[in-house]
Order: structure tokens, then sequence, then C-alpha cells
């Protein structure tokens, strides 16, 4: 698209990394938008938790705008929704039903939802308990835009009523995430927030191998975890690492080990930020199991899959340096090639561009109409 867009972003947060991946899936798009000469404002619930832990706080690839209520959000920008060639509304967002009832009500060019934590979402509305999104608003965005690929995509359209679906998956910024060239610290670290569906994973690939292989060393990073987790001696615990820190995390691991929520292993196609992070590092990953990700990182070739304790072990003690570094190389090339930032961004520009010829004339009045009607139903405050 050669075209200046002009897009705005209701996100969780951009401002801090703290606690979510929501802030570096936006940061690498973002900075892809910009990179090809778009203009993007993003408007992002001023909260406690993110007002503390703020490690971004003045982007030069954005406008950040922070906003108190859903009130001041639309007394200040309406306008600015209103004329932009995209409004997109991602998942998490704090009141998020309200917020996107009354950005719908301003009409904007093209509204799209960018859901970052799709299979949550969908467990979420079949227990009503979503409190981001309603069932009744999945029609009215132009484009339903998904962290998770594959199968998906199509439930989105034919279950849950979206006009149509399309993958976005998380990139990486390659001009950051890159060989570091350290020497190995850790022979397996781990990256990421504490989740209780990921604990029994994390027990099994990590802290199992490292009960077992005492003489190796072993690192989790990351905020939340309980105080009651028993850590092997040999395992070095880093509450948070900014994201300024990575790549060199990275850098210093023999492997990297990357595990999946068990919702997006349900849903397969969900690959995590994490992931094409440590892929760009050019560190080899070992990898629970899921659909779709040989697609990504071919097994054997540009990562390792572990399906046991002894998985982990054989590949820690087994495999030398140079077929870790060929596995590490394999990975980065693909992820430079079709995952970085700019990437996504062109993917994402593409889709806007083609929305308005998705639809058949008369398919899109019957669609209107049904958009309007959701509007009314749902008491949208103007």
């Amino acid at each position: 698209m050669n075209k200046r867009l002009d897009i705005v972003v209701i996100g969780l947060t951009l401002s801090s990394s703290w606690g979510n991946g929501h802030a570096t899936t936006y940061r690498g798009l973002l900075r892809g938008l910009f990179a090809l000469g778009h203009e993007i404002l993003f408007l992002e619930r001023d909260v406690e938790w993110y007002r503390s832990h703020r490690d971004l706080a003045d982007p030069d690839f954005c406008d950040l705008v922070y906003y108190a209520s859903v009130d001041e959000l639309i007394a200040r920008h309406a306008k600015r929704i209103e004329r932009a060639d995209a409004v997109i509304v991602g998942s998490y967002v704090p009141e998020g039903v309200t917020v996107i009832d009354r950005v719908a009500a301003r009409k904007p060019r093209q509204l799209l939802f960018y859901d970052i934590d799709t299979p949550v979402t969908l467990a979420k509305l079949r227990a009503g308990q979503v409190e981001y999104l309603a069932h009744r608003q999945i029609p009215l965005f132009d484009d339903y835009l998904s962290f998770t690929g594959g199968p998906t995509l199509r439930r989105l359209e034919t279950e849950f009523g979206a006009r149509r679906a399309d993958e976005l998956y998380c990139s990486v910024d390659a001009d950051h995430y890159r060989p570091t060239g350290e020497a190995p610290k850790w022979d397996l670290g781990y990256l990421g927030t504490y989740s209780p569906d990921r604990q029994p994973a994390l027990e099994k690939l990590l802290l199992e191998p490292a009960r077992r292989l005492p003489e190796m060393r072993f690192v989790v990073a990351g905020p939340q975890f309980p105080p009651g987790i028993a850590w092997p001696k040999n395992v070095e615990r880093i509450d948070h690492l900014p994201p300024g820190e990575h790549p060199g995390f990275y850098g210093r691991q023999r492997f990297t080990l990357n595990i999946t929520r068990a919702d997006m292993v349900a849903a397969g196609w969900s690959p995590s930020v994490r992931l094409f992070e440590a892929a760009a590092c050019a560190t080899p990953i070992i990898s629970d199991e899921w659909d779709g990700l040989d697609q990504l990182l071919p097994e054997g070739e540009a990562l390792l899959v572990a399906r046991s304790s002894q998985d982990v072990v054989t590949a820690l003690t087994g495999i030398g340096q140079a077929r870790s570094l060929e596995i590490g190389a394999a990975a980065r090339a693909r992820i430079l090639a079709s995952h970085t930032g700019l990437a996504r961004a062109r993917q994402l520009t593409d889709i806007i561009a083609d929305l308005p010829e998705r639809m058949p004339r008369k398919a899109g009045r019957r669609r209107t109409r049904k958009r309007e009607r959701i509007m009314e139903e749902g008491a949208i405050g103007r």
C-alpha cells in the first residue's frame, strides 16, 4: 500500500511490558507501520499497575496518549476516531465492551478488533465471562484480527459471526533482537510471566531436567511467580527483565525454552512473541508441541520439540555446539523472512486496503443494516 494511513489503536498497553505480552506485540507492529510512513495514535487507559512499571512512556514511532475513563476517551478523540482510515480495538482493553460500543457509534471508516488472546477470548465467550468483548459485538467489526491462525479463523466466521477473520501473529523488531555474541551463562532458560496453566510444562521441561542435571545452570525470568515454588538450587530467578535486556538474556543461553498457554496449545497456530524474539536472536529453541508450530519453525531444522523431561535432558547433553548453532541460524532466517514488525505491518495495511473490496455490494448493504441493528440492541452510548 502506498497511501499514508491514519490509524488509531486502542490497546491494553504500549507503555509497559510488565506482566503482559501486549506491549511488545504492539511495539513491533507500530514500529513497522511507522517505518512504512503511516501515522499512528495509540490510546491507553491510565491504570496504576502499568503507570508504575512503564518502560516506554514516550515512543518515537507513534503518538501515545493516556485516558482516565471511557467518557474522556470519546470526548477527546471522537473526531480522530471518525476521520481515521482504520480504528483498531485490542483485547483486554479495560471496559472493552463499553469502549467498543462507544467507538462503533462514531461510525469509523474501518473498525477492526485485534485479539492478542484469541483462544482465551473464545473460551471466555462460551462461558459468558468476557469483560472486553461481547458476543453481539463481533459482527460490528470489518475484520477480526486474530493472534491465532489455522482452523480458528473459520470458526470465528461460522460460529461467532465475524464478517472476516485474518491471522495477525505477533512480530519481532529485527533491529533490536539479534545475536549478541555473548558467552553462554545458562544451559537452558525461560522468559515468561507466571501462568498457572503453563506451570506444569515449566515443571516438566525445565525444573525436572534441572534436578536431573545438577551440574548444569538454568534460569527463569518473569514476574508473578508465587512464593511456594520449590526452585532447584541450580535455577536462577530473575523477577522482571525489561525488553532492552531480552537479546542479551537470550544470547547467554545455550538453549531457550518456549512454553505455550493451555488454551493456545489446544487451538494451535498461536506463536508467542517470545518464540519470535528467541529465534531472531538465533538462540536454539526447545518448545512444547502444538499444531501449526512445524509450519513456522520446522522440528529438527529450526527448533527442537520436547514432549517429556527426557527430551530436554537428551538435547542438553547430546547436541553439540555446531548443531545447536545450525538450529538457531535456521530459526533466525525464517523469522527475518516472514515475522518482523515490518512484515507484519505490511500484512496489516494490505488487510485494511482490501477490506472494502471483500464484500459484494449487496452483501455489504445487508451487513451495514445488521451493524446498525446490533448497535441499537446494545444500547450504544453516543
